[in-house]
């Protein structure tokens, strides 16, 4: 079934209810040559989705009413934090569209010394609001009903000397212990996820996230793409983390995440 954002803060969602979507979720009706008496599913983004019957549509109006509501969600147990250093455009928009996939619930881009994009405050307000785009679309698409935060564009530097309070992993070929193997060890809990630009971090900004508190793991022998790193780290956790929840039965509500931190090189 056609899943759509829906934020209308003027008129609340509720069963019963009749409304016009959004411009961009009106035209998508239209564009999928959807007819009246159709079903679609609506979300906000604070959790949740409607089932609504389309009563009108014409190109950039659709007129729906909400039949139901469902507490259905479809988040990770655990608060995911991604802190991925600006990687080529391209690339990031890559990257922010599989991590909402996956389950992330935080995005964080910082400019990091061996970032190749270096972005303009007018520049940044643009590609921040690109972003938001990306995260609804993924949204909408990997069935989540919670739209992952993202940041404005920060420096790596003051980024990674405010306190933080939930564990942060450095991803590093020098380190002796794997990302696989710590995880089997700790049970699932909020991390932060930094990720590298193309070239991975300088020598000094490894040494400062290390020296505030950072603990060192390896992906293993492979070293991989900026773009391919925070991904596959996010699939570890989720796999092993996943078998624990399912091992030791235990449910874990919207209420109880928490942001997750987790630095890669």
């Amino acid at each position: 079934m056609t899943r759509l954002y829906c934020e209308l803060p003027s008129k609340p969602m509720k069963t019963g209810t009749k409304l016009n979507l959004p411009k961009n979720a009106a035209y998508h009706t239209f564009v999928l040559r959807m007819q009246k008496g159709n079903k679609v599913t609506l979300f906000n983004g604070k959790g949740g989705e409607y089932l609504a019957e389309v009563i009108k549509i014409d190109k950039w109006h659709t007129e729906v009413e909400i039949l139901s509501f469902s507490s259905r969600e479809a988040e990770l147990p655990y608060g995911l934090t991604l802190v991925q250093a600006l990687p080529e455009t391209s690339k990031m928009d890559w990257v922010i569209e599989k991590a909402v996939e996956l389950g992330v619930s935080h995005i964080i881009p910082l400019a990091a010394q061996r970032s190749v994009v270096k972005l303009s405050t007018e520049r940044a307000e643009r590609r921040l609001a690109r972003w938001q785009s990306i995260i609804i679309a993924a949204s909408e698409q990997s069935g989540r009903n919670r739209l992952a935060q993202i940041s404005p564009v920060a420096d790596f530097n003051t980024w990674i000397s405010q306190e933080h309070t939930q564990p942060k992993l450095l991803l590093t070929q020098r380190a002796e212990e794997t990302l696989a193997g710590w995880a089997a060890k700790n049970t699932p809990r909020p991390i932060f996820l930094l990720v590298g630009p193309e070239g991975g971090f300088s020598p000094k900004e490894e040494e400062l996230a290390i020296a505030k508190g950072a603990t060192p793991l390896s992906m293993g022998t492979r070293v991989l793409r900026t773009e391919t790193a925070g991904i596959v780290a996010q699939a570890t956790l989720s796999a092993i983390w996943s078998n624990y929840q399912m091992a030791h039965n235990i449910v874990v509500t919207p209420e109880d995440l928490k942001p997750l931190e987790l630095f890669v090189l």
